[in-house]
């Protein structure tokens, strides 16, 4: 692809429950070049970044959800902990994260700035995170339990 002069954004998460905050952080990465290739953490690698009672959604519909987006041109479920693998293998041209991430802590930053590349950190939308929504459907279930 680079060969012929499309310029390949990257990023990487665990998406498990689609928002809006991910709709909009992945419009904003697809907006840095021509191909947004996304690594999306497999179960296994959820669960070992964010617990045991993760992923809600399963990878393969997490895959499928996020395929569907305009946004995206290929999704890629990754087993590791971090994509540092499979920003060695793909070498794109802009490594895409959060603003929530310093960029000294951007893993795979290192190798896309040796190959000429660059890092963009996205603003992070506010109030809006699968953690939360997790928290406000267990307090829903709880208020309506109680009733």
């Amino acid at each position: 692809m680079k060969k012929r002069g499309k310029k390949i954004v990257f990023t990487n998460g665990c998406f498990d429950i689609l928002h809006a905050g991910h709709v909009r952080y992945l419009a904003a990465a697809e907006a840095e070049g021509d191909i947004l290739v996304v690594g999306l953490n497999s179960d296994k690698s959820v669960k070992s970044i964010k617990g045991s009672k993760r992923p809600i959604i399963k990878q393969e519909q997490r895959a499928e959800v996020l395929a569907a987006l305009k946004s995206i041109d290929y999704v890629i479920i990754f087993n590791e902990p971090d994509p540092f693998k499979l920003i060695c293998q793909i070498k794109p041209d802009v490594l895409v994260k959060g603003a929530d991430w310093e960029e000294k802590d951007i893993i795979g930053a290192d190798i896309v700035k040796k190959n000429g590349g660059r890092i963009v950190r996205v603003d992070i939308v506010q109030d809006i995170s699968t953690s939360d929504i997790i928290q406000r459907i267990k307090e829903q279930g709880r208020n309506n339990f109680h009733k």
